[in-house]
């Protein structure tokens, strides 16, 4: 410290949090000591202590910049001034108050539900005499609190001692190297807090995903520490259910869900249907392989197969005349992050505040891809995971998921969203193409998004094309460029296809595309008024199952979502599977039947709805009077009021069906 003139409060305040980092460490490692089960003893954990190191840090660092900076201010410097040791001594003593609370909580917590801290325990304060006498009655809460004070005394106590030690030592620092020093303390914390700065995906901040990315809950559960738990669920709060409304809702729900009428239980609410294979399923013999293509903003209006002038997917729409098309296929909300999770989850995102992927408390799922039991499963998409906790999703829930993201590839990144689609695609087909084993594999689009980028090396065969700027509003366009990258997405089908085909593999797959979201906008006469008046076309999407040398050609009516893809694919496939969800297989169902629903969900504006071949009904969460009954058959009014009753009732059994299912889908 002499020769390198570090100023005493800098000393002081980095010792003072090297103390709280090794009591975070020591506190995580007794987690793992009480509470770990056998198998859990067999599972690595350095990454998990690792990652859990930079979460302790960051908190670490963001109370020691504030002390820090409040300490620059000359008047209220902790070592020269009282006032400013009164006041880095106050802010200490409530980082170890809520430290000590913290994880007194986190350890009852663990204990009890085998998860961290999370923000949901506030909704004990709803009923907060009830929780207290259950916790009165549950925990030795007088000895607890006598412990707790003890705690922050004597952690209080080595904060002082440290303070008293360093103002022993002799000043020995000048403004120059204070001025220096405190400009790199300020850079090391700040980096300390970014956290992410050198890590895979590291353009993004640090995150609680990044705990989830280890591939198993313990090891994402250990990583945590009770205060990046707690603040980053605290938005997720309204991820609940209401259990009257559930009740109400269960019986109609589980039989339509086709739950088997001996297991139906609303004490449990159970929804588990175990669908065993068919032997007799002769198109599954076929069948070895699976390709589904999260098609990015594949907005229905927009493309040739519902008549659309501008023929922006000449090529989709012929696959759509060989396979088994869906035209009246949903995602059940807007947005990329939701699309994604409804398919692989099978439960439609109902959160508001943000997407359930991001959702600590929702990330454990269930999913009907872990069901291919002897079948590789493979994931492709041309940028980073990151986002949404997309990987944390994907790598937590998929068992044995081989994942290629950004930096897997050969090809050149072309913007934001990383290599071309058709990159992406002729990545992904070398990939397949050596397989010996079955696969599963999910190829996730994104050109078809702002920027809009189409790569130059493409631009010799794919010739953009120059259309009247009112032609384009007219038809769904923004500008030339949203509807070049939408026939670019379609020249990537074809390139992917054409590819295929001359691989052994193409002939015994499965390839099944569907619309991660539509885009808003005017339709026109391609749909009824509804799909504009009432932002159908945000959600109304293409879905395709082709295999043209198994499938017979169909165009098929019934309504379908993103929910029931899995569910369809397990059938075609002949794979006896476990559904706890809402998807169903949509090759059951009578086509055209008006008993066949789908829901339909806007966050940004609360707004729930259900819809079935003929009718559209929704309305607003805020305002039960903010509603809509609309025929999407034709443009005629829907005057129905007994089939309006009956959607209100839908919509809200798979809303409520759906909060539940959000934190009660676990693997």
């Amino acid at each position: 410290m002499k020769k390198l003139k570090i100023p005493r409060y800098i000393v002081w305040l980095f010792l003072t949090g090297i103390i709280f980092l090794l009591i975070m460490s020591l506190l995580r490692w007794t987690v793992v000591l009480k509470f770990r089960t056998p198998t859990e003893k067999t599972i690595s954990l350095v990454e998990a202590y690792w990652l859990g190191f930079r979460y302790d840090l960051r908190f670490v660092a963001i109370t020691v910049l504030l002390i820090y900076l409040i300490g620059s201010i000359p008047f209220l410097h902790p070592i020269n001034k009282k006032w400013g040791s009164r006041i880095s001594f106050f802010i200490w003593t409530l980082f170890v108050i809520f430290l000590t609370i913290f994880y007194i909580a986190d350890f009852a917590h663990y204990g009890y539900l085998r998860q961290r801290l999370n923000a949901n325990v506030l909704t004990f304060l709803n009923d907060a005499k009830i929780s207290f006498g259950m916790m009165w009655q549950s925990y030795h809460l007088g000895w607890i609190l006598a412990g707790a004070l003890i705690a922050i005394s004597l952690l209080m106590t080595i904060v002082k001692l440290n303070y008293n030690f360093i103002l022993s030592r002799p000043n020995v620092s000048t403004k120059k190297s204070s001025k220096v020093w405190g400009v790199i303390f300020v850079l090391f914390l700040a980096f300390c807090i970014v956290g992410n700065i050198v890590y895979k995906g590291g353009q993004y901040p640090l995150r609680w995903s990044n705990a989830y990315n280890l591939g198993n809950d313990y090891a994402a559960n250990i990583a945590l520490n009770p205060f990046q738990s707690f603040f980053s669920t605290m938005e997720f709060r309204e991820a609940t259910f209401d259990k009257a409304k559930l009740d109400e809702h269960y019986a109609w729900m589980s039989a339509y869900l086709g739950v088997p009428e001996n297991e139906r239980d609303s004490s449990t609410l159970n929804f588990k249907r175990m669908v065993q294979s068919d032997s007799n399923n002769v198109t599954a013999k076929q069948i070895h392989n699976v390709v589904l293509v999260i098609c990015e903003s594949f907005s229905a209006y927009k493309s040739s197969m519902f008549g659309n002038p501008l023929n922006t997917t000449p090529f989709f729409d012929e696959m759509c005349r060989n396979g088994v098309f869906f035209n009246r296929a949903f995602s059940p909300a807007y947005g990329t992050a939701r699309g994604v999770w409804a398919t692989i989850t099978g439960i439609p995102d109902v959160q508001f505040n943000r997407t359930s992927s991001r959702n600590p408390a929702a990330v454990n799922q269930h999913t009907i891809i872990n069901d291919f039991k002897n079948f590789e499963k493979f994931y492709f998409l041309g940028g980073s995971s990151s986002w949404a906790n997309i990987r944390g999703l994907l790598t937590n829930n998929i068992e044995g998921l081989n994942l290629y993201e950004q930096g897997s590839y050969d090809s050149k990144e072309i913007d934001v969203w990383g290599i071309s689609d058709k990159n992406l695609f002729l990545e992904a087909n070398k990939v397949l193409a050596k397989q010996e084993k079955p696969f599963f594999a999910v190829i996730q689009t994104a050109d078809n998004h702002r920027p809009y980028t189409i790569p130059k090396e493409d631009l010799k065969e794919f010739q953009k094309k120059k259309i009247n700027k009112d032609t384009l509003k007219k038809y769904g366009f923004e500008n030339e460029d949203e509807f070049n990258a939408f026939r670019y997405t379609d020249f990537s089908y074809q390139k992917f296809i054409e590819a295929a085909r001359k691989e052994k593999y193409f002939n015994n797959t499965l390839f099944v595309f569907i619309g991660d979201h539509g885009i808003k906008g005017d339709a026109g006469n391609l749909l009824p008024k509804a799909f504009t008046t009432q932002g159908l076309t945000n959600m109304h999407v293409p879905l395709l199952f082709y295999a043209p040398h198994i499938l017979q050609s169909k165009q098929v009516t019934t309504p379908a979502s993103q929910v029931d893809v899995l569910p369809s694919i397990a059938h075609l496939c002949n794979i006896s599977y476990t559904n706890t969800t809402l998807g169903r297989n949509l090759f059951s169902l009578k086509n055209d039947d008006a008993n066949n629903f789908t829901f339909i969900i806007d966050p940004a504006t609360k707004i729930i709805g259900a819809l079935n071949k003929d009718y559209f009904y929704n309305y607003q969460l805020k305002d039960n009077q903010v509603e809509s009954f609309v025929s999407i058959k034709d443009n005629n009014p829907a005057t129905d009021e007994a089939i309006k009753k009956q959607l209100r009732f839908i919509a809200d059994a798979f809303y409520e069906t759906a909060r539940f299912m959000l934190l009660n889908n676990k693997k």
